[in-house]
């Protein structure tokens, strides 16, 4: 199965290997300038949805908060200025301390999930593939449990004892399944196929981990596996802050290499002169840390790494250059409406983001299944 072609992606495939601006050749009322400037706007647009969400997500809670109030927060972060009033600053601490961290991890989850997902459908060829294809969801998962079994329930939530250790297995995965994947000049096929082995194994560890441990400690493995940004701060925004840029700048560079995978195969990218083993090692090592370090932060989420990337591919064509960045538009825009979904329904009980990302992704897929077959072909 390969992912769908889109004709202006293959027009783009050997001007992308060298990563030229559509508009600079001097010609901004060309076709290819035109469509730069339309996607280009449409890219825009998400953009400005997902801050106008963002907002919205930070107001949303029990102790409310005006947007007056989030405006007076920033303002008195930049300037130093502390309010005098008692109850203002106790609303500037909810604000910072907690509603911020939280959103700002979900905006910078969804998106490292939506590019990671893009990244590994492009490459693997295949639309049904996800972040989590090569089993480091499930890995993160049985690294999470032993963490919490070791060092006791008290290290679910936030914990820096949890979160190494899922990212350590989820790491650990990446890297055996590279590994034994590279015997085989990293196949796409082979990749998936060892994927869906190691995610098997992971499961069945992890189930029988649980099967043998106390309530309390059943308890937190399962709040973990919910997903949820819960809990967010600050040094979880820092990091996937500086992991999502420093992989967008590269990936964004790689674009073109991409596009020549996605769409021309293997030997056809080969012969326009790309290092294909190479780049699908670099990329999909990259597509599988951001992976990794995000699950570690906010436990599974799953849909947004699947169909973030198809609803960017639906709006604004299949060219790499422009659906990497609207992808990561979208997953961020996802998560932080799930986020707040999750916060509004049984408020004031919080609803973990994971549970809310798959209700809203199921039947966004299941249409897109049934709507756009060939777009999923």
């Amino acid at each position: 199965m390969v992912v769908h072609t889109d004709t202006r992606a293959v027009e783009d495939i050997t001007a992308g290997i060298d990563d030229e601006n559509p508009t600079a050749t001097g010609e901004p009322e060309s076709p290819a300038g035109r469509r730069y400037v339309k996607e280009t706007g449409i890219i825009a647009v998400g953009a400005v949805a997902t801050l106008v969400a963002a907002v919205i997500g930070i107001k949303v809670g029990t102790d409310g908060a005006t947007f007056a109030g989030i405006l007076d927060t920033f303002w008195s972060k930049i300037t130093g200025n502390i309010p005098d009033n008692v109850v203002e600053r106790r609303t500037q601490q909810i604000v910072w301390e907690l509603r911020v961290p939280r959103v700002a991890v979900a905006i910078l989850g969804g998106a490292a999930l939506a590019i990671a997902g893009v990244l590994f459908q492009g490459l693997l060829r295949n639309p049904l593939v996800s972040p989590y294809t090569l089993g480091i969801a499930p890995a993160a998962a049985f690294g999470a449990s032993v963490a919490i079994i070791v060092f006791g329930a008290s290290a679910s939530g936030s914990g820096v004892v949890l979160v190494a250790g899922a990212l350590i297995a989820a790491l650990l995965n990446t890297v055996l399944v590279l590994t034994l994947a590279s015997t085989k000049q990293l196949d796409a096929t082979t990749l998936i196929l060892l994927g869906i082995a190691l995610t098997q194994l992971f499961s069945a560890l992890t189930a029988g981990l649980q099967y043998f441990t106390d309530d309390e400690v059943l308890a937190a493995i399962v709040r973990w596996t919910w997903g949820s940004v819960n809990g967010s701060v600050w040094y979880q925004v820092n990091t996937l802050l500086i992991l999502v840029v420093t992989a967008y700048i590269y990936v964004q560079y790689r674009s073109g290499a991409v596009n020549a995978i996605a769409f021309a195969g293997d030997d056809a990218a080969k012969s326009l002169g790309v290092p294909v083993t190479r780049v699908r090692l670099e990329i999909i090592a990259v597509a599988a840390v951001l992976t990794a370090v995000t699950i570690a932060f906010t436990g599974i989420i799953g849909f947004v790494g699947l169909v973030g990337p198809h609803i960017a591919r639906l709006i604004i064509g299949a060219n790499h250059r422009f659906l990497i960045p609207f992808s990561a538009v979208i997953g961020a825009l996802l998560l932080v409406i799930a986020d707040a979904v999750g916060r509004i329904v049984l408020a004031p009980a919080v609803i973990p983001v994971g549970i809310i990302d798959a209700l809203i992704g199921a039947p966004i897929f299941i249409y897109l299944i049934l709507t756009r077959r060939k777009a999923l072909a």
